[in-house]
């Protein structure tokens, strides 16, 4: 590929705004032979590049923190105008799915177009939302919030793999949900995957033991072959909730020690 033709490259970032403390056995289908402490980190992430700011996830509010028991660290919104980015900047943001912990805070980003799989609009507001098991996942006032922008045409409709724009595309997975998709974004090292819920943890793609929050077994182990023909390397699947993200890659400064790392660089 010739520099007329070479892709953007892009900065990446997670942003870690909430974590809960949890044990190992909850974390993969069938439990684990081992009750040792395992917690979860949540994440949005930010690609920066070729003029274009993405983001990718909206996080929850302090109020779902409390109703579901998690710690709040920081508001997200908050945590991005401190990283120096202002949600009303922002123009593009991908939904990887809607749990409570990828889709709050829509009303903060008045500016954004949302860019979501159809088959996850049709799944949060269809039939299966009538049992609780599959719905427990979902704020009800984050996806009407979501309704509300389709009718202010803010929000995009896919039905499968995309691209947004030049080295940045869109890759339906489903699984965990029925239209989760991950992102995979061009680097300085390559191609990175921003796995989302995909592989809540390295150990679940590695061990090939998926999280317990699943609609179609099936397409969440095909998820994990997916990750891998979509990534340049192994090193480069960025799970969507464990805290071994915060030691793998560089905070951008110290200042972000714990709550920002810069993806696109691997650290040996």
């Amino acid at each position: 590929m010739n520099a007329m033709t070479a892709l953007p490259r892009y900065e990446v970032y997670a942003l870690r705004y909430a974590t809960r403390d949890a044990r190992r056995p909850s974390h993969f289908i069938g439990g684990d032979p081992h009750d040792a402490p395992m917690p979860m980190d949540y994440y949005l992430w930010l690609v920066r590049g070729n003029g274009r700011t993405v983001l990718v996830d909206t996080g929850f509010t302090a109020e779902v923190a409390r109703q579901r028991g998690r710690t709040f660290l920081e508001s997200p919104v908050a945590l991005l105008q401190r990283f120096g980015v202002e949600a009303e900047a922002i123009d593009d943001i991908i939904l990887s799915h809607l749990h409570y912990d990828h889709a709050g805070n829509l009303p903060a980003f008045p500016r954004a177009a949302f860019h979501v799989q159809d088959e996850e609009v049709s799944y949060a507001t269809g039939r299966y939302m009538c049992h609780h098991r599959l719905r427990h996942g979902y704020e009800v006032d984050d996806v009407v919030e979501l309704v509300r922008l389709v009718y202010k045409d803010r929000v995009r409709f896919y039905q499968g793999d995309a691209e947004l724009m030049p080295g940045l595309t869109m890759h339906r997975i489903g699984g965990h949900t029925a239209g989760l998709q991950c992102v995979r974004v061009n680097t300085a090292n390559g191609w990175l995957v921003l796995a989302s819920d995909t592989a809540h943890f390295y150990e679940n793609m590695e061990s090939q033991r998926p999280f317990p929050t699943v609609f179609h077994m099936g397409d969440m182990l095909e998820g994990f072959n997916t990750l891998r023909e979509l990534a340049s390397s192994p090193r480069q699947i960025v799970p969507g909730h464990d805290p071994q993200v915060m030691h793998r890659y560089p905070p951008p400064s110290e200042a972000f020690r714990g709550a920002i790392v810069r993806l696109d660089q691997i650290v040996p």
